[in-house]
């Protein structure tokens, strides 16, 4: 990313919107932040060579789709050695399950987010496979009663 790039206030409805609803059509957009198609669409470049946007996806409702329950899984690794990491990340990098991951500063290594159809298949997932792997220490689980809020917009 381009340190030395400002962001304008056109820009910054930009994104918002984007963030909105990225299948609006460029003329909805235009319209929306007060620009023309041909600036909205070169200024989109802009901000996606300087890494500022990202790739589009859309976003999928899991409850539909069987996966309703949300963990949110501690975990401490057996040591820091960089072979263990790298393990470890690879091995939740290959997991469809877990949705995301951070590694964390404080009493726990790593926080991951856990997509699952129910207990049941929680128990089945963590005991059988994160548990076993060779560099997990422990773990500590916390299930999502509700969801409150969620989003994927950045502030801006």
């Amino acid at each position: 990313m381009n340190s030395e790039r400002k962001i304008d206030a056109i820009d910054r409805k930009l994104l918002h919107e984007l963030q909105r609803d990225a299948s609006i059509s460029h003329a909805e957009l235009a319209e929306r932040v007060g620009a023309s198609t041909a600036s909205c669409w070169r200024r989109m470049r802009a901000l996606e060579a300087d890494g500022i946007l990202g790739r589009q996806v859309r976003l999928v409702d899991a409850a539909r789709l069987g996966r309703g329950v949300n963990v949110i899984c501690h975990i401490k690794i057996k040591n820091h050695l960089i072979e263990t990491t790298e393990a470890f990340e690879s091995f939740i990098a290959a997991r469809d399950e877990i949705i995301e991951c951070y590694s964390m500063s404080g009493d726990w290594d790593y926080l991951l987010r856990i997509l699952v159809a129910d207990v049941e298949d929680y128990n089945r997932f963590l005991m059988r496979t994160v548990l076993r792997h060779p560099s997990v220490a422990t773990g500590s689980s916390h299930f999502a009663l509700s969801q409150v809020k969620y989003t994927t917009a950045v502030p801006i």
